[in-house]
């Protein structure tokens, strides 16, 4: 059953005095969207988390421990998916058509009805297999009813369908087979779900007995999927209620069985704060008279640099932080639009830097020239896509969509030189040191920065950097999904954060746990 600008508040303004680490416990309760209270930004199902830095020895992790957080992290993984995904469903799983466990599966199953109706034929019929059949079915229908409700229907088909009944009915050569497949039917059309009315008549329709014991068990399959999905679909609120403790606590059990869940989340975050020392020590700014010699970083500043640096991740060479594992393929997605939507703004930069004259109060042209770029650039994340060569067929659809423009108004079309210029400064775009290319990222990173830190980013968005109109509906989404992803992310790992940059930020050894004290009062 499927799931039927103005000025705006900088990502520093809300920083506090870091400079002693024993606030940083209150500078980090401003990095969720929600504001979440200190109290359960520490909460006790953080408090044993540590740091990889521990100064305890290290222990040996045995298998069961390895297994159990492997357990964790899937079920982990399957509750975030129901919660955030609001498309999410379970699927049957289908084989290749023509693979070996296909051919193996499709001749078991087909002896397996070939002696049922073997037996049925056989004089005087035979009807063990076809008992065992009608004891699944009613175990499978009793299983569609919701305890405590339906006690008449259960009754009934406890009743109708009673083995033992069937068994002696059959010893006299008296069992009715396509009354109780009619029954079987009938039921069976009470319990289902609407899409599958046409299942249920098709099923009337059959004739061969055989034929139909086996179409009933595939409707039964559909259905048990459709119960699946719907009790998905009734739980989904109390999973969104619940995630950001369920996470916490599940991401904990993990740490706890594997010490070293956070390796690559340290690496993660310490590659932004070497970033950022780097910036400052290239701005010549000295520590003030009296301080360490070590520039202070704000955590929250160090924190959004780091989910920055998610949109530019390379999926295929880097490991992804441990923390962010259940959203991995949502942000990769992004990036992937992301990165379309940078070519797509260098094309209409350059087009309206070389053509603005001519396209300028021409929004249909503008239109059709962005629908042509986004058409020839889908899939340029795969590693066969050849950005330089469609960059260039992109330059050449545009000539000739703009020369078709002008002649319908009378106008002279572009000369060979123009059109040269232009194909060319579209293929250049293909290098990453392109100016163009870094210019409108930076822009998009401005941006993106920007919309890190508002309290609501659905609410109230940044204001759209210059040159980025092309894309402006799109980037808003996408910002957004990105900003969701960012806020839910902070509110459950906030605490291991936390520990992590302590140790980085001030040089404090981690504890395993966070400081509670210092962030409730």
């Amino acid at each position: 059953m499927p799931f039927n600008g103005g000025e705006k508040r900088c990502v520093g303004e809300d920083q506090q005095s870091d400079s002693d680490s024993s606030r940083f416990s209150e500078s980090m309760a401003s990095l969720s969207d929600y504001e979440c209270s200190r109290q359960s930004f520490t909460s006790d199902s953080s408090s044993k988390s540590s740091s990889p830095a521990s100064a305890s020895p290290p222990r040996v992790v045995t298998f069961d421990e390895v297994m159990g957080a492997a357990r964790n992290l899937e079920n982990m993984t399957l509750v975030h998916e129901i919660a955030v995904n609001e498309n999410f469903q379970l699927k049957k799983d289908a084989l290749p058509e023509n693979s070996l466990a296909s051919r193996v599966k499709r001749i078991v199953h087909q002896a397996y009805w070939d002696v049922l109706e073997s037996e049925l034929n056989a004089d005087p019929p035979e009807y063990d297999h076809a008992i065992k059949l009608f004891e699944e079915i009613r175990e499978i229908l009793l299983s569609f009813l919701i305890p405590g409700s339906g006690n008449r229907l259960r009754n009934q088909i406890c009743e109708v369908l009673d083995t033992d009944l069937i068994r002696q009915q059959a010893e006299h050569g008296a069992v009715d087979i396509q009354g109780l497949a009619n029954y079987i039917i009938s039921t069976m059309g009470k319990l289902c779900a609407p899409v599958r009315d046409d299942d249920i008549r098709k099923l009337k329709a059959t004739g061969n007995i055989v034929e139909l014991l086996r179409q009933i068990f595939h409707v039964l399959d559909l259905m048990n999927m459709d119960m699946a999905n719907f009790l998905i679909r009734s739980f989904r609120p109390h999973f969104q209620r619940q995630l950001v403790d369920y996470e916490r606590t599940k991401f904990q059990e993990i740490l706890e069985e594997t010490p070293s869940a956070l390796d690559k989340t340290t690496q993660w975050i310490k590659e932004s704060v070497n970033e950022e020392l780097l910036s400052v020590s290239e701005t010549g700014l000295t520590p003030a008279a009296g301080t360490s010699s070590k520039p202070h970083l704000s955590p929250t500043l160090v924190l959004n640099n780091s989910y920055l640096k998610l949109l530019q991740w390379d999926y295929q060479k880097k490991e992804f932080p441990e923390t962010l594992i259940t959203d991995e393929a949502r942000l990769q997605e992004l990036t992937e639009k992301l990165n379309q939507l940078k070519i797509i703004a260098c094309l209409s930069l350059i087009t309206n830097n070389m053509l603005g004259a001519i396209t300028e109060g021409l929004p249909e042209l503008a239109d059709r020239l962005k629908r042509v770029s986004a058409v020839l650039l889908e899939g340029m994340n795969k590693e066969t896509f050849n950005l330089k060569e469609v960059l260039n067929s992109v330059g050449v659809q545009t000539c000739a969509e703009v020369n078709k423009t002008l002649v319908e108004r009378g106008l002279p079309t572009l000369n060979a030189e123009v059109q040269a210029n232009l194909v060319g400064q579209f293929s250049s775009i293909e290098k990453e040191d392109n100016p163009i290319r870094s210019l409108i990222d930076k822009r998009i990173q401005l941006y993106l920065k920007s919309l890190l830190g508002l309290p609501s980013p659905q609410k109230c968005l940044p204001p759209m950097p210059g040159g980025l109109a092309v894309i402006q509906q799109e980037l808003e989404v996408l910002g957004c999904q990105y900003a969701n992803i960012v806020n839910l992310n902070k509110q459950v790992y906030g605490p291991f954060y936390a520990n992590i940059l302590r140790k980085l930020l001030f040089g404090e050894e981690a504890t395993g746990k966070t400081d509670a004290s210092s962030s409730a009062n």
